[in-house]
Parts: structure tokens; C-alpha cells; sequence
């Protein structure tokens, strides 16, 4: 394997740069697209940076894909109440290869991984041509996956991988039964899809885009629902019917969740893109034992991120990963991608190409 492994090429049909370019200086002028506050609004323009605006930071990482997230969405608009810098280059996830290695104890030419801690957020982001970042925050890529394929999971499939791990911690077995995976054409639905189908689970995903169903069946799934029966008001407990569940929506939907779930059953909850509340009883809890499990990829300690990494290259690696990241998109046009998550017209995982 080259260093730098370049096996990106056969995806994306470019040829590789020259070692020697990585070996040499940060460019004096680079790419990035930058967020900045303006009065009410946010403008959001790709702009030339050098490595001194980019923050503290002891390793310097040449970027080649990053990915959209909704948490990328809000960090760019002026109610979203996510960045805590202005200006910022958002990008909650990146994949590169390292160019300064500070305190990372890797060789100069290292494929990584940096997501989570204040990246995108409180830390200039993934959405540039090179990045500085505190070494503790990096991850080495495994061997198994390409840079691509890395992004093509992301922040987004490294939460479902963590929802699974913690769903089968709780005793959540193939021969459980159904599955229930909310949110489903989003970047930790579609995803979860894949890693439940991969290791053998009978997987039902909700959406509320009806023409998905394709999609979400190619993904692994052996049944689609509509959002309509998977959210809204129900009694305090009916039917069981779920031996687990992902969830990434909130809102009505992980009420109906519990109130469903078979005895003993479990849901892991990440996100609340269908809002904060939870109106719900105890019952499920306490006449059904179920259990809600919460699911945080942000503050994990680096040596656990790095061990569901290696999970998530072999036995959690999702079913059908190369149509995970089905669309690619520049920086220049990424407002257009930005606005499209937010807005929840994506299916799948959106790469950025750097």
C-alpha cells in the first residue's frame, strides 16, 4: 500500500499528486468556505486562507473529503445556535492525510479521521483544503476503508455504529426480531440500515419520503413505513412490535418508539431533527423494562472513537457502503448543499470533494 494510499483514484477517477507535494509547505494560499455573521444573516462564501486563520492547532491535515451534515446546516445560519467562532469554517467531519504531525505519534503521509470535539463548531472545520487541529482529536485510517468511504459513513454513520454497538450491549440479537430505524434516508438512517442488514437483523425503516422505498430496500431494509404511522399521539403502551429501534428524529416519534416496543427492548436516540420535546409516560419503563439508550459521538474519548473505527471497518461496516455517498459536491457548492440538509431533502450521505 503506497503511503498516503491513494486507492481514492478508482473512485474518483483522478490521478494522484505527486508524495513529493505533501512533503513540501502548506501552500501560501489555500481554499476554505468560510460563514461569517453579517447583521441578521449569514454569508457564506468560499474564500483564499493561509494556515494562520485556520487556529491553534499542533497537526496540519492536506483535506480530501469531508461530508454534510445537519449540524453544518445550523452551524451556517444565524438562528441555528451551533457555531461558537465567528467566522467559521464549518465541517463536523473530515478525511485526509496528515502534513504536520505534531503530537500524533503518525508518519507525515498518514491517512486520518477527525470528527467530534469542537470540530465545525468551537474549531475551524472540515470544509477546507487543509485543516490544523490538536493532534488528540485524530484518528488513523483503517486499513479497510478508503478516505471516501470514511466520509461516505462520517459523523453521521459513526452515530449509527455507536447506536448499534449500544443496542447489542443491551442484549439486541439478530434473533430479537424487527428493527426500527427512524430518519431513515438521512445520513444516520441510511447508514444504520446498512450496518443492522450487514449483521443479519430484519430491518423496518420510517421515512416520509415515499419514493425512497427503493433506496431504503437496497440499503437492507425488509420493510418501509410511512412517518405518519410511526409518529403522533397512541396510548400509553400498544402493541409490541420492535426489539430495538434507532432514532435520530425525537419528537412524536420516539414516544411511538417506546409505547411500541416488545418487553425488554431497547431504543438508541441521537438526534431530534423533529424537535426537542418528549411527551411520553413511564409506563413503557416500568410495565415493559424497555430502556432509552443516549447516544453522544461528539465527547467520546479518542481511544474508544478509535476502536469503533476498527468495529466499524470490519464487523459494523455497513451493507452497500459505496452507495452510501452517492452525491459529490465542490465547496463552491456547498451553500446550495448546506440549505438542502436542513431542509430535509437529502437522501443518503452528501461528500464534499477537497
Amino acid at each position: 500500500m503506497p503511503v498516503g494510499r491513494w486507492a481514492d483514484k478508482h473512485q474518483t477517477g483522478t490521478i494522484p499528486e505527486p508524495w513529493s507535494l505533501l512533503m513540501s509547505s502548506v501552500p501560501a494560499s489555500f481554499s476554505a468556505l468560510v460563514a461569517q455573521r453579517d447583521g441578521d444573516s449569514v454569508v457564506r462564501e468560499v474564500r483564499n486562507l493561509t494556515l494562520d486563520d485556520l487556529g491553534e492547532g499542533d497537526a496540519v491535515v492536506k483535506v480530501s473529503w469531508s461530508g454534510v451534515n445537519y449540524k453544518d446546516g445550523l452551524a451556517s445560519t444565524p438562528k441555528g445556535k451551533v457555531a461558537r467562532i465567528d467566522p467559521i469554517i464549518p465541517g463536523v467531519d473530515l478525511a485526509g492525510v496528515i502534513v504536520e504531525p505534531g503530537d500524533s505519534g503518525l508518519a507525515v503521509g498518514s491517512d486520518v479521521i477527525v470528527h467530534g470535539y469542537d470540530l465545525g463548531v468551537a474549531h475551524h472545520g472540515g470544509f477546507t483544503e487543509y485543516a490544523r487541529v490538536p493532534s488528540a482529536w485524530i484518528v488513523p485510517l483503517p486499513e479497510a476503508l478508503t478516505a471516501r468511504q470514511a466520509m461516505a459513513i462520517g459523523t453521521a454513520g459513526f452515530t449509527a455504529a455507536l447506536s448499534v454497538h449500544a443496542l447489542e450491549q443491551h442484549g439486541l440479537t439478530p434473533g430479537s426480531g424487527p428493527v426500527l430505524v427512524t430518519g431513515a434516508t438521512g445520513g444516520v438512517g441510511s447508514v444504520a440500515i446498512g450496518v443492522l442488514a450487514g449483521r443479519g437483523y430484519e430491518v423496518a425503516a420510517s421515512t416520509g419520503k415515499p419514493d425512497a422505498e427503493g433506496f431504503l430496500k437496497e440499503l437492507g431494509a425488509t420493510e418501509v413505513l410511512g412517518r405518519d404511522e410511526t409518529s403522533g399521539e397512541g396510548k400509553p403502551l400498544e402493541r409490541e412490535r420492535w426489539a430495538g429501534a434507532v432514532d435520530c428524529v425525537g419528537a412524536s416519534t420516539l414516544p411511538y418508539i417506546l409505547r411500541t416496543l416488545q418487553y425488554g427492548g431497547a431504543v438508541a436516540a441521537s438526534g431530534n431533527t423533529g424537535g426537542i420535546g418528549l411527551d411520553a409516560t413511564v409506563f413503557p419503563f416500568i410495565l415493559r423494562g424497555v430502556a432509552l439508550l443516549g447516544i453522544d459521538s461528539v465527547a467520546m474519548p479518542i481511544e474508544r472513537r478509535r476502536e469503533v473505527w476498527q468495529r466499524i471497518a470490519t464487523d459494523l461496516r455497513p451493507r452497500g457502503l459505496d452507495e452510501i455517498g452517492t452525491r459529490e459536491v465542490s465547496l463552491a457548492e456547498l451553500p446550495a448543499a448546506l440549505d438542502a440538509v436542513l431542509a430535509g431533502a437529502n437522501t443518503g450521505r452528501t461528500l464534499v470533494r477537497l
